[in-house]
């Protein structure tokens, strides 16, 4: 498996004659060690059409200094990016099948292999606590950075250029803070490009990015544009989504899984401008994968939120190992579900889809209304989810069936994203929509949640049974459950009679 490094790092252009200042005297910094030189070669690796660099990832095999080997960098995510490193080992023009695994759902069966090449010069200064203990690292490097041609009758293109990069090792933010401001009043400038490759690959990049960003939507907008930049959206969200799962990070299965519905919802609210012929089956195999994720993430949802419920509970009414056991259940139930997600993810179907999604990014299939105004047209769309929605509650009210409220939030769901779509031409009042229908899947969504978790006492309690243990505290915990739910269905009937009004004043025209 990769090693895991989390990167906090700030990039600085400087002049070829800049010279670094002093850096002892910033605050939290005792002493600075004498700088080391080191002689640094990266090869990255990407496919022809760069949907690596597009996808904010790079993948590169570097020579020299401590840190030789594969290194993959995933986006930056709360100012930090983290990384992955593996062996060198023997292979040097194809990643080996571990370094790539985790940007399979970017790659999508595309070839890799060199697109650039770094040579750099690197002098390492190291700024220490008073206690010795290293809290950045400050490099100076010259760079001569070459982009490999994109056809067999291109040039490579070469570029020179100075750069520092100022990471933290053991030091916060208020020591980078500190660090970056001394080097600014030197004559240093934040650089503007978020990495050494894409600043080598900005011809490339700018042929294959798909052109200029499209301009702020209006109410005489076409239809299709502003349908397609939100399907676009979520393909996007998708594919980070998938780096998430294929990566162990937290909340991974959640945000594919609302990328899924999202999909669906846009595809079957926006019929008038995407063909259902190509896109029915597409909203069928996005729904096969929410199914398949279904179980990872429910199952950690309903178990963390019993930890919780149980360890808040008096001593004298846990009766029996109840926290112990659902700790058990949860471990079991997280590896389930990792190897869920994992066949699911390494599927060809799952793949397929992925294509599909992207050729229908390229090639949409617009329907009828699609070059129309977009107003009156997202304004339909939003009134259609609306009825579908009054159908649903009316539904509930009728009958007492217990998936008939599960059936009203889904409804909600499709409101709220057929709304989001609309809200850059429709205004506030969808804006408003999409907030009333966010309270609606939160109440909702809670008492959904108490499906799962009051099953999950029931097994538990059973198992605790079975075992020779008192299951009572089990039998008190789905009691709880059972007034949870009640009170998210009361909150919801309370805020019943507003819906139709917030959908009327969303849909005008």
């Amino acid at each position: 498996m990769p090693a895991v490094h989390v990167e906090v790092e700030r990039k600085f252009d400087v002049p070829t004659d800049f010279v670094l200042p002093d850096l002892a005297g910033v605050d939290g910094v005792a002493g600075v060690d004498a700088p080391e030189e080191r002689q640094l070669e990266a090869v990255y690796h990407d496919t022809p059409d760069l949907r690596l660099a597009r996808a904010r990832v790079t993948m590169r095999r570097r020579t020299g200094g401590p840190d030789a080997g594969w290194h993959v960098k995933l986006p930056e995510t709360a100012g930090a990016r983290r990384e992955l490193h593996s062996p060198l080992g023997r292979a040097g023009r194809t990643p080996p099948k571990t370094v790539q695994e985790p940007v399979t759902g970017i790659v999508r069966g595309a070839p890799v292999g060199p697109v650039a090449s770094l040579q750099t010069r690197r002098l390492v200064t190291l700024l220490r606590a008073d206690d010795g203990r290293v809290l950045a690292e400050v490099a100076d490097d010259t760079v001569t950075g070459t982009a490999f041609a994109a056809t067999p009758d291109e040039p490579a293109t070469v570029q020179v250029w100075r750069e520092l990069e100022v990471e933290l090792v053991d030091g916060d933010e208020a020591v980078l803070a500190a660090v970056a401001e001394r080097l600014v009043a030197a004559g240093a400038s934040p650089s503007p490009s978020p990495s050494k490759l894409a600043r080598v690959l900005t011809d490339r990049l700018a042929a294959v990015d798909g052109g200029p960003a499209l301009p702020k939507p209006t109410k005489k907008t076409p239809a299709g544009q502003v349908v397609l930049a939100a399907l676009a959206t979520q393909v996007q969200a998708l594919q980070d989504a998938d780096l998430l799962v294929r990566t162990d990070q937290a909340d991974g299965v959640h945000d594919l899984r609302v990328a899924c519905r999202r999909l669906r919802s846009i595809l079957a609210a926006y019929r008038p401008v995407v063909d259902r012929a190509r896109t029915d089956p597409l909203r069928d195999e996005l729904k096969w994968v929410g199914t398949e994720l279904s179980g990872a993430r429910d199952g950690q949802v309903a178990l963390a939120h019993l930890r919780e419920l149980a360890a808040a509970q008096p001593d004298e009414l846990l009766v029996g190992p109840v926290i112990a056991r659902l700790q058990q259940a949860e471990i079991k139930d997280a590896e389930a579900g990792r190897r869920a997600a994992a066949r699911t993810l390494a599927g060809a179907r799952y793949r397929q889809l992925l294509d599909d999604l992207h050729a229908l990014l390229d090639d949409p299939p617009y329907g009828d209304r699609a070059g129309d105004p977009a107003r009156p047209v997202l304004a339909d769309a939003v009134r259609r989810a609306g009825k579908r929605l009054r159908r649903r509650i009316a539904a509930a009210q009728d009958e007492s069936a217990s998936g008939s409220l599960h059936e009203v939030r889904k409804a909600a769901k499709r409101v709220r994203y057929t709304a989001e779509v609309a809200a850059p031409v429709l205004g506030s009042r969808a804006d408003a929509l999409v907030d009333r229908m966010k309270t609606v899947q939160d109440l909702l969504g809670e008492r959904q949640d108490t499906v799962v978790t009051r099953d999950w006492c029931r097994r538990l309690g059973m198992a605790a049974s079975a075992a020779g243990e008192n299951g009572w505290t089990f039998g008190r915990l789905h009691a709880l459950e059972e007034a949870r739910a009640t009170a998210a269905e009361a909150g919801f009937w309370e805020l019943e009679p507003t819906l139709s009004k917030a959908v009327r004043k969303a849909g005008k025209k």
